[in-house]
């Protein structure tokens, strides 16, 4: 099964997808935002258009464990993706995953053009990536998942 990851921000929401066996993550492409609504909606699209049967979102918290400000907006995010597709969505935790996205593209030699640029995509990649690790390491015949997913079915 092929797994959409988002990495809602205020500004751009960056998509990966995994490969059709739910092992890989790739960076897909950078949306500028929009409104709710439409972001949405493309997402959808997104999904649809690659097949995906699963859309996780990065979700941040703070120190506390609590989804912070951004960690609400992907809240209410996912909220509106759940009104338009009848594709589970999961809620990731993405700690740090813009802060690895940038460290990977400077660790493969990437000019200093290239690192200023948005890691959007790479950032959902990185999401997805931590998300496809943890559920291939879950066992048993009831596989729970982490504290830090939420569901939002």
């Amino acid at each position: 099964m092929r797994v959409l990851a988002v990495d809602h921000g205020e500004r751009r929401i960056g998509l990966a997808i995994s490969d059709p066996t739910g092992t890989l993550a790739r960076p897909l492409i950078v949306l500028a935002h929009s409104s709710r609504a439409t972001d949405a909606a493309r997402v959808c699209e997104a999904a649809a258009q690659e097949g995906a049967g699963l859309i996780v979102i990065g979700q941040s918290f703070d120190e506390e464990g609590r989804p912070n400000a951004a960690g609400r907006r992907a809240q209410r995010f996912a909220e509106a993706l759940k009104s338009q597709t009848a594709i589970p969505i999961v809620l990731w935790d993405e700690s740090m995953s813009t802060q690895d996205a940038r460290a990977a593209r400077l660790a493969a030699g990437a000019g200093r053009k290239r690192r200023g640029t948005a890691v959007d995509a790479e950032a959902a990649a990185v999401i997805l990536r931590s998300y496809l690790e943890a559920r291939s390491a879950l066992t048993g015949e009831e596989k729970a998942r982490p504290a830090q997913a939420r569901d939002t079915e």
